[in-house]
């Protein structure tokens, strides 16, 4: 796959941006896996119950939330970059310091779930079926890319309101597609 028009520190371009999403999708899907696994266990032997009741879904949400945010927190913190960001090439910064501050990694996850919450929300709220939900959820994802054009340092709007950025670092400086 060639890239074009990506230079090291500069913001990535969409297609980067996306299969990097993918690939975050996929390990993702093990840590939520192994999150649930641990949650029903607790729920089955501390409450005696399965984790199936309408208090335990609404916990299991926030539960895996928090999980998910300590996943990307811990990796952000760390060296701004997840595994699918390093194998992307996709790093995010802090401009004005070394490393990313601990509020401003909270509040670009925030943030980042507007990428999926409001196609969710409208689908969940319009009793929409899954099919037309993820289509929701698909239109919201492309007007939310499309806020990278409207700034001159194609940074997305949950960056420029967390005043972080994400930027193309290969692991080559050679390496540049």
């Amino acid at each position: 796959m060639s890239v074009v028009n990506e230079a090291p520190g500069q913001a990535p371009n969409l297609s980067r941006r996306l299969l990097c999403m993918v690939y975050e999708a996929l390990l993702l899907f093990g840590v939520c896996f192994v999150a649930i696994l641990i949650y029903s266990l607790t729920a089955h032997f501390v409450f005696g119950q399965a984790a199936n009741s309408t208090e335990h879904q609404w916990l299991m949400q926030i539960y895996l939330f928090v999980v998910i945010g300590v996943y990307f927190g811990y990796a952000w913190r760390k060296g701004g970059q997840t595994l699918a960001m390093k194998t992307w090439g996709l790093q995010v910064i802090d401009p004005e310091r070394a490393q990313v501050p601990m509020a401003k990694v909270i509040v670009r996850y925030c943030l980042a779930w507007m990428w999926f919450l409001p196609g969710i929300l409208i689908g969940t709220q319009l009793h929409l079926s899954i099919r037309n939900t993820a289509l929701a959820v698909a239109i919201n994802m492309l007007i939310w890319m499309m806020t990278a054009a409207l700034n001159k340092d194609k940074q997305l709007f949950h960056d420029k309101l967390a005043k972080t950025k994400l930027v193309f670092r290969p692991k080559n400086p050679l390496q540049t597609n």
